[in-house]
């Protein structure tokens, strides 16, 4: 009997609005503890107890998961994710969750960039319309002609090498998709608990024991928002799903809202319009090519 593909679809969608629900509460717990404790602190918790959540997901099978087929693009893989996690962290300090969100919203404008020299792919000129719209609207939401480093100062710049190094980290995704997606995961998080270990001593403070559920929160956070990803697009494919990773600015809002007041103001709703705009037109240009 043939599978019903709307269903497939149909739950697709439903793992992608669960791993950005995920994602959106793991920046939610960074940015809130980060309050009171450094940021080494903070993303060594995220990959610790992670690399937990990965342990009991490959279960049995760890063995034969923590060999990769591409050690070296893994390793270089992880080592991206945790610049990217890093640089997120120290943007998210000083910038709104929303108007951060947005910013790493460039992230498949970036890919569709940089993929052009590292993949070798061919973009044409629709496509090239897409970038130039998305960049247009990560300008609108910086704004840059305001005082100093624009109306966040510095956080922007971080956020900004954050969504480079991500769209890095993406492209090599790409390219180690002969592993199974439990070995991206394990190398991932492994990788950024053991180097976030080395440091953690030197930045240490003693969570009281809510923050200690927080601490543990961003690695249930961060395992689990992986995890449904990979059922995401098992269900279904990357064209159908990706959209709705958007989803996550409506938490980032509500969140940002409900615990630090942030509300973001008509500029960054009008580029966050062009960015989201510019990422469905990409998704679109790549599902006919």
């Amino acid at each position: 009997m043939a599978p019903d593909l709307k269903e497939n679809r149909t739950r697709g969608i439903l793992w992608m609005l669960a791993t950005m629900f995920c994602f959106i509460s793991l920046d939610t717990m960074m940015k809130y503890l980060m309050e009171s404790y450094s940021l080494v602190q903070v993303t060594w918790a995220r990959f610790f107890f992670a690399t937990v959540v990965a342990i009991i997901a490959c279960g049995p099978r760890i063995g034969k998961l923590a060999v990769s087929r591409h050690p070296k693009q893994q390793l270089l893989r992880s080592v991206f994710l945790m610049s990217t996690t890093g640089f997120f962290n120290a943007g998210i300090r000083t910038v709104p969750l929303a108007t951060a969100t947005t910013i790493m919203f460039l992230n498949p404008v970036l890919v569709t960039v940089m993929a052009i020299p590292l993949l070798g792919e061919k973009v044409g000129l629709r496509r090239w319309i897409g970038v130039l719209l998305g960049f247009l609207g990560a300008v609108i939401v910086v704004r840059p002609w305001q005082e100093g480093m624009g109306i966040y100062g510095y956080g922007v710049i971080f956020l900004l090498v954050a969504a480079v190094l991500n769209a890095n980290y993406q492209i090599l995704t790409r390219r180690v998709r002969g592993d199974d997606p439990l070995t991206s995961l394990l190398y991932t998080a492994t990788a950024g608990a053991v180097v976030t270990s080395v440091l953690v001593p030197w930045f240490w403070a003693w969570p009281t024991a809510v923050d200690w559920l927080l601490l543990m929160g961003t690695g249930l956070a961060g395992g689990l928002g992986h995890l449904f990803l990979i059922r995401a697009f098992r269900s279904a494919p990357a064209s159908v799903v990706a959209p709705f990773s958007y989803s996550s600015l409506l938490w980032a809002t509500i969140f940002g809202f409900v615990i630090w007041g942030d509300w973001p103001d008509l500029w960054t709703w009008a580029g966050a319009a062009l960015i989201i705009g510019s990422g469905l037109y990409i998704f679109s240009r790549e599902r006919r090519a």
